[in-house]
């Protein structure tokens, strides 16, 4: 009975190497949800899982002829899942961190913006911002590291934590500790709404 089976199973492999449809849509069946879910763990989205799959299948097909063994066929699924969802995962950190600075950025015309329309003077405007580079320089080291990192390099407070090696709450407390120094050290120079858009979070 084994060796029956077995010869089936080899004769099914054979038939989807010369590109017999049912054979592929034997395996399709049988590892599709395996391999939607292998995607999942990469990804956590169910869609993009199984469009990945999807993918997966067609190169499986398209490539089926280097096959050279039964088992070749879930590892060459699993291969190439991992490998777009990996792609996939470079993609979106590389979209966000774009994302992230056009947004920065956009939010520093908009204070210019406001600036222009209270008739700040260039003169003004560069004592302002000198003002503003003495006051971020007396902060206390740590303090300062941190609040550079959130404020200018728009870093997310789980980031600061893990590459300064300290805790969420040792991130959040100087980001509080900063921003309560230079609204003290400003507030007597500049409008209270330009201090709102400098410094919040």
């Amino acid at each position: 009975m084994e060796q029956a089976q077995l010869s089936l199973a080899d004769f099914r492999f054979l038939q989807f190497k010369e590109g017999d449809r049912r054979a592929f849509e034997y395996y399709f069946k049988k590892y599709y949800d395996s391999i939607v879910g292998f995607g999942i763990q990469f990804i956590g989205d169910q869609d993009k899982a199984r469009s990945i799959a999807q993918d997966a299948f067609i190169k499986l097909w398209e490539n089926r002829e280097k096959v050279q063994k039964i088992n070749g066929i879930p590892s060459f699924l699993y291969t190439s899942v991992k490998t777009d969802c990996l792609n996939l995962i470079r993609h979106n950190k590389v979209v966000q961190k774009y994302e992230s600075k056009k947004l920065h950025e956009r939010e520093i015309s908009l204070n210019t913006e406001i600036l222009n329309s209270l008739n700040f003077d260039s003169v003004t405007f560069s004592e302002l911002q000198s003002l503003i580079e003495k006051s971020i320089e007396e902060l206390p080291d740590k303090c300062k590291l941190v609040f550079v990192k959130k404020r200018f390099e728009n870093k997310k407070n789980k980031e600061i934590a893990d590459e300064l090696g300290i805790t969420l709450k040792a991130v959040e407390a100087n980001i509080t500790r900063a921003t309560k120094f230079l609204k003290l050290r400003l507030s007597h120079y500049i409008l209270n709404i330009f201090i709102y858009c400098f410094l919040q979070f």
